[in-house]
């Protein structure tokens, strides 16, 4: 079964390298396209190597611990899947830098939004097909290096084993976690270092360039400008693609380790699973995603080779709706012929061997819904985000107001979703079915990403072509292309949020369940005891924690904003020749504040996400820690669709008032100016916060699932008893 992964595996680098040399051959432009494109490539390419050495510095680190502590497995699967996250970020940052002069260059000659559509759509699919690509390499290697030949998925060691320091465990649900681990600790670094130095230079832009000095958006006068476009290659791209690969793998490993331990703590029971049906359990998440990839290359393959319309955002869709279809199809097919001759009913499922793909499909049904209730929220065609752009009359108050009601508005229409979605997923297939309708919704990752990775090129194409002075219609190409990518990017949030709420729970349940013990196998009860004082406690110290986090994010991206603006003013006092055109700015400093800032703030926040199951778990016990894990989880997805949908609108309904749809407010207005300000203050919210809420409660609950084994014995409370 493991080929059909490889071909999955062979079929996505394929074409990816396809994509990135078939845009790396096309005309880059004028030679003023290609010196601003230089800069904004070497600014991204110092600032991710320099966050890979502090990252991989501190990975090693981890390795040791893990190598010492749990089993050598573990820290060598934390290491592959740290290598694999990195990876698919670095080649998405490459193609993005070369994409995006591509893109502009192809507004300039053709002056099709059709034709340039395509060329952005074919650099974001080397990203979306990286992700897919490096994740299920990292779990090919995985199952067949440890799983076949060192025979951890065979029968007899899916039991329960102790190590020298008689911590007990699963080996084959340590190594997957452990890779788990790697792919998260990279996306958090990712998302938080990349979010820092990207909103860091936007908001100094922004807020100097736009409202004080009263030059356009990307302006070459602005001296944060480039500083600004680097920032959507290391946090929109690179950043975006490590978290998607991290919330696809930790869906993935949920439900093999579920499968694992419901075998083992059943064995003995009156309802066993038999070991035929476990290796299937263990073995069909893999093989799911597999062909979901297959069927997002055929859904990119379709927009690459079929005409385009003047229509970006139904061509789009498009794409999208034929891999999740194709997806929800073939894997229809496969699971059932893949359990057909098991008796399923005591793994949960209720009706019979599609169970688990009904859980899929639901997944997938709910990930779509609560992506419409995104654009419902975000995008300037819908009522809510023309009120933020009209409220910009009456000033920037009404404006932040008016933004922070939506996104407190938008959040309980998607939880109700996810709520519901849970509990039919449980009925259809137990916890395990709660699992597959995380894999289910991002089947189709790569298709997601290639749509989302799209935007921050076309942003990025439009930056290039105002500070080439190229022509205005040019310019609205490239604008009409960014505000799509708004948009999608908000529904690509949405999918990331539902899913990483399936998954977190799907881990917490495996948290619960790897506090089993070897003699554990004639049943064990999943029991979190609401009552318990200790699990309590952990719950609103849980809940507390991402306001904390996001606190901190917020704090940094500010500090280095606040130079930013230093700068850029300082600049225009002493050069007066920069706003005239006579004199260049220095784009250097500024992207040296922004590496500095996010180099320096991005590692407490990744650590607090990392240590704080572990001390906990340490002092207080595993109650304590499954009540963080709870409290967390809940706050964490509320905040994460608040911050999400509140900054995406600010953002838009700037761009519904730029694009002249108030009568009689133009640009460079007071009415303009607050709605600058409102998107301002939504960009660490959207960028920043909301999807590194994500990766928070799923690096919490993988450390806390890897480390329970350790504390459950081996905590203050159980010394002092």
């Amino acid at each position: 079964m493991t080929a059909f992964i490889l071909i999955a595996v062979v079929g996505a680098l394929s074409l990816a390298a396809i994509n990135f040399y078939g845009v790396k051959k096309l005309d880059p432009g004028l030679p003023k396209m290609v010196d601003i494109a230089d800069a904004i490539k070497e600014g991204a390419d110092a600032f991710v190597r320099h966050e890979y050495k502090v990252i991989f510095t501190i990975a090693i680190f981890i390795v040791a611990l893990l190598w010492l502590s749990v089993s050598w497995y573990t820290g060598i699967a934390f290491l592959l899947g740290a290598v694999m996250s990195a990876s698919a970020g670095w080649v998405g940052m490459k193609i993005a830098v070369i994409a995006n002069v591509r893109v502009s260059n192809a507004a300039r000659i053709s002056k099709s939004l059709g034709k340039t559509l395509k060329v952005a759509f074919r650099g974001g699919s080397v990203m979306g097909l990286s992700v897919g690509g490096f994740a299920l390499l990292g779990l090919w290697i995985v199952y067949v290096v440890f799983g076949d030949w060192l025979g951890q998925t065979h029968i007899d060691q899916l039991k329960i084993i102790t190590n020298w320091l008689g911590v007990n465990f699963i080996p084959f649900t340590m190594t997957v976690s452990g890779y788990a681990l790697g792919c998260s600790v990279i996306a958090m670094f990712d998302r938080v270092g990349g979010g820092i130095f990207t909103k860091a230079a936007d908001m100094g832009a922004d807020l100097v360039g736009k409202t004080e000095a009263h030059i356009p958006e990307d302006d070459p006068r602005n001296p944060a400008t480039i500083a600004d476009n680097v920032g959507d290659n290391v946090g929109d791209v690179a950043g975006l693609g490590a978290d998607l690969l991290e919330s696809f793998v930790g869906a993935l490993i949920s439900g093999v380790v579920l499968s694992s331990y419901m075998y083992y703590t059943s064995m003995n029971s009156a309802t066993p699973i038999s070991e035929t049906l476990v290796k299937k359990l263990i073995t069909y998440p893999v093989l799911f995603a597999s062909f979901g990839i297959i069927s997002c290359i055929l859904g990119i393959l379709f927009l690459l080779v079929k005409k385009v319309s003047e229509h970006p955002h139904k061509e789009l869709n498009y794409s999208t709706w034929m891999s999740a279809g194709l997806s929800i199809v073939i894997n229809g097919v496969f699971s059932y012929f893949y359990f057909k001759d098991e008796v399923v009913l005591s793994a949960g499922f209720r009706f019979g061997p599609l169970s688990a793909w009904y859980a899929a499909i639901l997944g997938i049904a709910s990930g779509i819904i609560i992506g419409l209730f995104a654009e419902y929220y975000t995008s300037y065609d819908y009522k809510p985000t023309q009120r933020i752009g009209k409220s910009s009359v009456e000033g920037t108050a009404l404006t932040i107001t008016e933004g922070m009601a939506l996104g407190m508005k938008s959040t309980f229409l998607p939880v109700l979703v996810l709520g519901f979605a849970i509990i039919i997923a449980d009925y259809f297939a137990g916890l395990y079915g709660v699992a597959l309708a995380a894999i289910g919704m991002l089947s189709f990752v790569s298709a997601t990403v290639s749509v989302d990775t799209y935007g921050p090129i076309a942003d990025n194409a439009g930056g290039i072509s105002e500070m080439s002075q190229l022509a205005p219609e040019v310019r609205a190409i490239t604008d009409k292309l960014d505000s799509v990518g708004n948009t999608t990017a908000a529904i690509g949030k949405g999918f990331a949020i539902g899913s990483a709420a399936f998954a977190a729970l799907s881990l917490f349940a495996s948290f619960l369940y790897s506090q089993a013990r070897p003699a554990d196998t004639s049943g064990f009860t999943l029991i979190l005891n609401m009552v318990n004082t200790l699990t309590l406690a952990g719950i609103i110290v849980g809940a507390a924690l991402p306001y904390l986090f996001s606190g901190i994010l917020i704090e940094a991206v500010t500090k280095a904003a606040r130079k930013m603006v230093q700068e850029v003013r300082r600049q225009f006092k002493e050069q007066p020749g920069i706003l005239t055109g006579e004199v260049r700015p220095d784009y250097k400093t500024c992207i040296e504040i922004s590496s500095a800032g996010a180099i320096r703030e991005m590692v407490f926040p990744a650590l607090l996400s990392v240590l704080t199951p572990i001390i906990s778990g340490f002092l207080l016990g595993p109650e304590f820690v499954g009540g963080i894990l709870l409290g967390a989880t809940l706050s964490a997805i509320m905040l994460a669709i608040y911050t999400a949908n509140a900054g995406g609108a600010w953002d838009n309904g700037k761009k519904y008032l730029e694009s002249g749809n108030i009568p009689g407010v133009k640009k460079h207005s007071e009415a303009h100016a607050a709605a600058i300000i409102g998107d301002t203050v939504g960009d660490p919210l959207k960028d920043t916060v909301g999807p590194s809420l994500d990766i928070l409660i799923k690096i919490m609950a993988v450390v806390s699932l890897i480390t329970v084994s350790i504390f459950q014995d081996n905590n203050l409370l159980e010394l002092f008893k």
